[in-house]
């Protein structure tokens, strides 16, 4: 078997091959050992799962370990999205949860999140002792099980739905009076585990709905679950042709990432997102507190930041970093451009469907597109235009490109670079407010390129600069 090895957001797979019953057992044996051996045990853990093929077998399988290993467990009745997750462990006081889950990952793949009690993703000297654990009893029958009748007589098994405590905690923090009187909404979970959550309580309010792909399909139409404007062309179209439509909102397939759809069918970024929200929080709700974005994440971010005299934390990939940030009250909301996002009095866990009701409330409570909200904002503090792309190397270019990077140029794409940030990658940042950051992947020969400038023009000639230095 391949090693187990848990990336930013947990172990994954493809099913059969990596991901398999066995494996399954192995960690989450694994990580009921580092639970034990950090005395929370007895606070019991979750375990919940998404629409994945095989979701609800491998979870089942799960308590059969916990229980077996003697851990209370709480299992979730029905696919329940990743944020949901987070919040129960935090009302029930959890040392935990196990979460079955490939996020927006295709739908060959599946995989295992493992949150501790704080409610976050787990930080890495978590993930590295589950790793080691794990590993280590590779090719061993290292643990117990518990038939699930067995488990529910003895009190170590309860299942339980979070869905309602959940939903009516949004009520407190989501104004769906003023969104109800503004128009119609179309709503698409990706036939992931964000069903009924994002309709449901806009319907319950009075918001007429335009619903696309609320059925289950471990399938997902056949394309990735992820909110991108690459997969949701269907949707697109559907909110560009309703003139009633003044919406679209999307949850990926646990429902932690979004996608927002403008009323003339325009796919707005995240990262532009995350700074409209930004404003509005502070401005409009008069939140307190600085900002968390990741290292790849816009500076329009930052010029907001400036615009209300706010701190910005700056953070490596990995939405445990930000979420530790919110967890310790520091910040009115944190992001990345992969959109995730949450906000002060949330959970630290990227929470896709409070990310689509806040945009529902600011377009109804601004009377503005998003497209107008922007504009705005780009006349207050300046245009920011970002992209990223993937940049496959041959055997050659990958051994080579670490030295390639200690020969960048101090002058690049006509402007000097001001510095440099390594904290995830290597960042360059240019004195005419230009950026760039190479961050080669851990799997694949892959560069992950990101860039930003203040016009189309400018981005698309530091991009072809910038891919021109790599491939040279």
């Amino acid at each position: 078997m391949r090693r187990i090895s848990f990336g930013t957001s947990g172990w994954r797979g493809i099913l059969c091959e990596d991901f398999t019953f066995e494996n399954v057992r192995l960690v989450t044996q694994a990580i009921a050992d580092h639970v034990r051996a950090n005395g929370n045990s007895g606070r019991g853990l979750i375990v919940g799962y998404d629409t994945r093929f095989m979701g609800e077998r491998f979870a089942k399988e799960a308590a059969r370990v916990l229980t077996g290993a003697g851990i209370l467990t709480f299992l979730c009745k029905r696919d329940t999205p990743t944020p949901v997750i987070s919040f129960e462990i935090l009302r029930r006081k959890t040392a935990g949860a196990i979460n079955f889950t490939a996020s927006h990952n295709p739908y060959e793949y599946n995989g295992i999140k493992f949150s501790p009690a704080w409610g976050g993703p787990a930080l890495p000297e978590t993930t590295i002792d589950i790793e080691r654990r794990a590993n280590e009893m590779a090719g061993e029958i290292c643990y117990k099980e518990m038939f699930l009748d067995d488990a529910f007589r003895s009190g170590l098994l309860e299942e339980i739905d979070p869905r309602e405590a959940y939903l009516k905690d949004l009520e407190g923090k989501i104004d769906f009076n003023a969104i109800a009187g503004y128009g119609a909404i179309a709503v698409n979970p990706l036939y992931g585990a964000g069903r009924g959550y994002l309709e449901d309580p806009l319907e319950k309010h009075g918001v007429k709905t335009r619903l696309l792909h609320v059925n289950k399909d471990p399938y997902f139409g056949g394309f990735p679950p992820e909110p991108s404007e690459k997969y949701i062309g269907d949707f697109i179209n559907l909110v560009k042709n309703d003139s009633a439509v003044k919406l679209g909102i999307s949850t990926d397939g646990d429902a932690d990432r979004f996608g927002i759809v403008d009323e003339d069918g325009s796919f707005i970024e995240p990262n532009y997102i995350l700074a409209l929200l930004l404003d509005y929080l502070v401005r409009v709700r008069g939140l307190k507190g600085g900002v968390a974005r990741s290292v790849a994440t816009s500076h329009l971010v930052d010029a907001v930041a400036a615009k209300h005299g706010i701190k910005v934390y700056e953070t490596p990939v990995g939405f445990k970093y930000i979420g530790e940030l919110i967890s310790q009250d520091r910040i009115v909301i944190g992001g990345e451009e992969s959109a995730g996002l949450t906000i002060k009095g949330h959970v630290p866990e990227k929470d896709g469907i409070l990310a689509c009701f806040l945009v529902a409330e600011m377009v109804a409570r601004e009377r503005m597109s998003v497209r107008k909200l922007l504009e705005r904002l780009y006349a207050e503090v300046g245009r920011f235009v970002t992209k990223r792309e993937n940049i496959t190397l041959s055997p050659d270019l990958e051994s080579s490109f670490s030295s390639k990077l200690q020969g960048f140029p101090a002058v690049f794409a006509g402007a000097k670079v001001k510095d440099i940030i390594t904290l995830d990658g290597t960042k360059y940042i240019l004195d005419d407010g230009r950026w760039l950051l190479f961050r080669k992947s851990g799997t694949e020969p892959v560069v992950r390129l990101y860039g930003e400038a203040s016009s189309e023009d400018e981005l698309k000639a530091l991009m072809t600069a910038a891919r021109e230095f790599i491939l040279m």
